[in-house]
């Protein structure tokens, strides 16, 4: 893993798919389906577009290198490289995809690399908000950045002041929301997994929570920036161990910047319907 430049090929990509969002700018342009995704999810045209520029720029960059398993929400599992996989590459080329369609700015490239085939075994992630246009990497026990440089090491204690939400179907959030009434100041509804557990990470965000489960691909990386931040993270069920990277695999997220606020967002969860669980 040490040979790839994991950060460079996230970066290219970035810079590709910077120009497809630049080149379709309207609402109508960007709601054009193209079938359903090996995901489950109805696939617009510009999210299998920034999908081939992830599938390009790995094929390029490990050639002759690492093989690897690549897990993405349109195409499903794809080896890339010749031999056994040493490698798990969890990728979602667009998180976010209703923000992209309505050209709502908050919208994220997420990209994990795993050694194993779970939560626990995520080495490298990466996130690169769009509408902000910023960078969130980390990598396993050596931290987290922001544009490059490391996150604030301690950042101030603001209690749950604020508290992201995601999966925010008013059905599903009702129950949350109300069980945070008490606890928590403002609620914030972004509109990407990805951004939102970044924002933990980086302090901004006090906590967040999805209502609803959410495929590995939504959270590989995220987690990731969190647990090096120093913060804490929740699959459900599942510990980060048990909470797999195929996209099989459903769970609820929450998590806390500050460890000790996680079982308030977690008993808020809990509330939801029981089909969830």
């Amino acid at each position: 893993m040490d040979s790839v430049d994991w950060i460079g090929i996230c970066r290219r990509i970035v810079a590709r798919q910077r120009d497809l969002f630049a080149a379709t700018r309207g609402i109508a342009d960007r709601t054009v389906y193209d079938g359903r995704g090996v995901g489950g999810d109805m696939s617009l045209e510009l999210d299998l577009r920034c999908e081939d520029v992830v599938f390009e720029e790995l094929e390029r960059a490990l050639a002759g290198g690492p093989s690897v398993i690549a897990v993405s929400e349109e195409r499903g599992e794809v080896a890339i490289g010749a031999g056994e996989a040493e490698l798990r590459v969890v990728i979602d080329p667009i998180d976010g995809s209703m923000n992209v369609r309505r050209n709502i700015p908050s919208h994220s490239l997420s990209i994990a690399v795993a050694r194993g085939d779970s939560m626990a075994d995520v080495e490298f992630g990466f996130v690169h908000d769009f509408g902000a246009d910023e960078e969130f990497a980390a990598t396993l026990e050596g931290g987290a950045t922001l544009d490059g440089e490391p996150f604030e090491a301690d950042p101030p204690d603001h209690g749950l002041e604020a508290v992201g939400i995601e999966s925010a179907a008013p059905g599903w959030i009702g129950p949350a929301i109300a069980a945070l009434d008490e606890d928590v100041y403002r609620l914030r509804a972004i509109g990407s997994i990805a951004i939102t557990m970044s924002y933990v990470g980086a302090g901004r965000l006090d906590a967040m929570l999805s209502a609803r489960p959410c495929r590995s691909v939504d959270a590989a990386a995220s987690q990731l920036i969190v647990r090096e931040a120093g913060g804490a993270v929740d699959f459900g069920e599942a510990p980060a161990d048990a909470a797999g990277l195929d996209l099989d695999a459903r769970y609820t997220v929450a998590a806390a910047r500050r460890p000790e606020h996680l079982g308030t967002i977690l008993a808020a969860q809990r509330t939801g319907p029981e089909v969830r669980r």
